[in-house]
């Protein structure tokens, strides 16, 4: 049914190729920015502007601006220079014929004054503060990654140290780390939640909620992270969102694989412009006709609003939202013959609840520039509302309920932030307060210390969380010399634990020396703190107390270790090499289950509501090599390999390998683009075996639990002593552009899975059944029923058509 359904597609996308032929003619675009001094926002007069591999350029005027007009449309590499400045480089940006394109250029001053304008730069992004386990992505590189699907999270798993979940889910997995240790920001606002169906108190989910027409760039922080943001010890994602078209009003209609958006962009008023999106999905049909037990739906919303006040004041507000729902597709096996599918769609049906979630957050950032740096103040709320109803059988009578489970987690947040020059240095300070709600209502029959137990309880949680930062780097001692000295406090005002300042100080320092002008060396320390997961901290005992609160949970601590070595071969190319080492403190361990929180297998549902202490610790630790082409003329690739080792234990037992014990981690990216505007890419992806526990058949067999939970008991005194095959893929994209007077038109064919690549699971344990779909009691054993085996396995070859309409 799918197959035919995409060979009817064909027709519409041939269609579509054909009456561009016919009507299509060369139309020119232009690009219209601003070169500002990065550290005052003054223009830069009589800067060079070069668009590369073309004739075309400009010079900025005496309030720093520019145009080039009569540009055939393309990808190009914007080069600006100018006397006393270091030469910035603007990679990939994409000119059209619709709209003109919107840039502002910032320029760093140069330590040494040059005697000459040179258009010689690196297209590398370098910060002073993170001179190692920093990449860059820009929005040409998200929106034609093969097999990404313009999701952020799925192009963020090509880079070095990044592993990725073995189903549909898009969980980022840093160096050895759970997918809960990440943070996102958005235009410098916290975003918690970026994936639609998340994992409460995790991250991750089948698809990105950010809409890739509003990416301009994506900074990835493996280490090294900006002081300014906290409460990660993985990674921090910092989104940089696009530049309203200032002109005239524009549109973006997208058809994809999953979902069917719309993008408008302009001006709304002399001073202000704006983004707006909008999207809705039929990822339910797609779901449907591949046969799948359930289908999810889900609609989403972006808007970007800036003011330009002054020259030296401007105010943004940025805003998203999603509302999800999922529904279990009870029809699923009204045609299936083969048992092994029956049975395994059987099981998912009697396992997955029924879940709905919304969630949204909204901010506004106040930058304002001053003669000797810069001041932001970022004020914004999030809020997320998960719930999941479960009955046993599906059908819906108390007596069938399994679990009723209702959460609300609200973050109101205030930032503010000051960097000024002082001497060769640029110092950095600021604060940060939230103020916190959690709310969580959960009656649930579960299994815990092997025996059925009801869990119900009901939380309604405020505190306070506070920061504190501050930084130097700079280069203090000529141009090839890099310092950084940072130091960061997080506290909060939720136990005695977690309210000394000085129990969380996070010192962190970098150093990076150019050996020569290609070949340099760096390293970086750094403590990082993260609180641990809502649920967990507002969970609740019989006796209606916050027993991990009681227990003594507090700040997850993450000692960094990471250094390397850099290779600039040529303008476009770059090797680098880093290793890394990471050692964790203070992690929550999970009474009942006697595991660490970080071995928690990624899932969908709620991550650590469930009693714990904070007796874990763990490690982890690797090497990184990365071989990087941009785009220069017509081709461009990423080569990533990481060997990674990730180890946790708790309550004083050895260390063993944890579920993110990848080992081996291999990304090959690459596209060419072609004449008349086509482009070929492919990705091509293998991870090792990641670790599993075996299940207690004994005990999960055992009628009074089988009857509760419907579904295997691990045996934790076995935990990830097994291994799971390794797993590879292989996608291809195929992109075509044409351009008209008025319009533009971008279709495509990505190939997920061409080898049609199987991925194999943890098998499922069911029990046996009859006829009519009863579990089968042990002839030798009336207590137990009997058990099976379902094969879990995953991966099909999914061809996908998408077009995107730019009026």
């Amino acid at each position: 049914m799918f197959f035919k359904t995409l060979w009817n597609m064909r027709f519409l996308g041939l269609a579509i190729l054909l009456f561009s032929q016919l009507v299509g003619w060369a139309q020119l675009g232009s690009v219209k920015g601003v070169v500002l001094d990065k550290s005052t926002n003054e223009p830069v007069p009589f800067a060079n502007i070069l668009l590369e591999n073309s004739e075309k350029g400009a010079v900025s005027g005496m309030e720093g601006a520019f145009q080039i007009q009569g540009i055939n449309p393309g990808v190009y590499n914007i080069l600006c220079s100018s006397v006393g400045y270091k030469t910035a480089v603007l990679s990939e940006q994409r000119v059209g014929s619709v709209k003109e394109l919107q840039v502002s250029i910032y320029l760093e001053p140069s330590v040494e004054q040059l005697d000459q304008v040179e258009i010689v730069a690196s297209p590398f992004r370098e910060e002073a503060s993170s001179p190692n386990s920093l990449r860059s992505i820009g929005a040409a590189e998200i929106f034609r990654s093969p097999g990404g699907n313009r999701d952020i999270s799925r192009v963020i798993q090509n880079l070095p140290g990044v592993a990725s979940g073995l189903s549909f889910r898009n969980d980022v997995i840093v160096r050895g780390g759970a997918p809960n240790e990440n943070r996102f920001f958005v235009d410098g606002v916290e975003v918690p939640t970026i994936n639609h169906f998340s994992t409460q108190g995790s991250s991750g989910g089948p698809v990105g909620l950010i809409n890739v027409n509003f990416i301009r760039s994506v900074d990835f922080y493996s280490s090294a992270f900006p002081v300014s943001y906290g409460n990660a010890l993985s990674s921090v994602i910092d989104i940089k969102q696009n530049i309203a078209n200032k002109e005239a009003f524009s549109g973006t209609f997208m058809l994809g694989s999953s979902d069917v958006g719309l993008t408008f962009d302009g001006p709304t008023g002399k001073n202000s412009s704006l983004i707006f999106s909008v999207r809705r999905s039929y990822l339910q049909l797609l779901f449907k006709a591949l046969a799948l037990p359930f289908l999810p739906t889900y609609n989403d919303f972006q808007v970007k609003q800036e003011f330009r006040v002054d020259k030296q004041n401007v105010v943004k507000i940025i805003a998203l939202g999603a509302i999800d729902q999922f529904a279990l597709n009870q029809s699923v096996n009204d045609d299936v013959e083969d048992p092994e599918t029956f049975a395994r769609n059987q099981y998912i049906l009697g396992n997955l609840p029924v879940n709905e979630q919304w969630n949204y957050t909204a901010g506004v950032l106040w930058d304002r520039f001053l003669d000797n740096g810069s001041q932001r103040v970022v004020i914004s709320r999030n809020h997320l509302n998960n719930s999941a109803i479960k009955y046993r059988d599906n059908i819906e009578q108390d007596e069938n309920l399994i679990l009723d489970y209702q959460s609300e987690e609200i973050e109101n947040k205030l930032r503010y932030e000051r960097r000024k020059k002082v001497g060769l240095w640029e110092w950095l300070y600021g604060a940060g307060y939230q103020w916190v709600q959690y709310k969580n209502s959960t009656e649930q029959n579960a299994i815990i210390n092997g025996a059925p137990q009801l869990v119900s309880y009901n939380t309604n949680s405020n505190f306070g969380r506070y920061a504190l930062f501050t930084g130097l780097s700079g280069k203090p001692f000529g141009p090839r010399l890099t310092l950084s000295f940072s130091l960061r406090t997080d506290f909060s005002d939720y136990s005695d634990e977690t309210s000394n300042p000085l129990e969380q100080l996070s010192p962190r320092a970098a150093i990076a020396y150019d050996l020569t002008e290609k070949l340099s060396v760096n390293a970086s320390y750094g403590l990082y703190y993260q609180l641990p997961p809502y649920p967990l901290m507002g969970f609740k005992n019989q006796n209606d107390v916050l027993v991990n609160k009681e227990n003594g949970i507090k700040y997850i601590g993450s000692q960094h270790f990471s250094g390397g070595i850099s290779y600039q071969a040529r303008t476009y190319t770059k090797i680098s090499v880093e290793s890394f080492y990471k050692d964790y403190r203070n992690y929550p361990f999970l009474v009942n289950r006697g595991i660490s929180l970080a071995n928690v297998p990624a899932d969908f549902g709620v991550l650590g509501n469930e009693e714990a202490n904070a007796n874990s610790r763990g490690e982890a630790y690797g090497i990184e090599l990365i071989v990087q082409q941009k785009l220069s003329k017509r081709w461009y690739g990423i080569l990533s390999y990481t060997w990674v080792r990730s180890f946790f234990a708790g309550q004083g037992k050895e260390l063993i390998p944890s579920a993110w014990d990848n080992q081996h981690i291999l990304n090959v990216t690459a596209g060419l683009r072609l004449p008349r505007d086509w482009e070929l890419g492919f990705r091509l992806r293998y991870l090792g075996g990641a670790p599993f526990t075996p299940y207690d058949r004994e005990s999960s067999l055992r009628k009074e639990n089988w009857d509760v939970s419907q579904q295997g008991i691990l045996d934790y005194s076995m935990l990830n002593s097994q291994r799971l095959p390794r797993a590879y893929g292989l996608d291809i994209r195929i992109d075509k552009t044409y351009y008209f007077k008025k319009w533009s038109l971008n279709a495509y064919l990505d190939i997920q899975n061409v080898t049609n690549a199987q991925v194999v699971a943890q098998p499922f344990l069911d029990v046996q059944r009859d006829a009519e779909g009863r579990a089968v009691e042990d002839p030798n054993n009336p207590n137990r029923y009997l058990g099976r085996n379902i094969e879990n396995t995953s991966g099909t070859l999914l061809p996908s058509i998408g077009v995107m309409v730019e009026f």
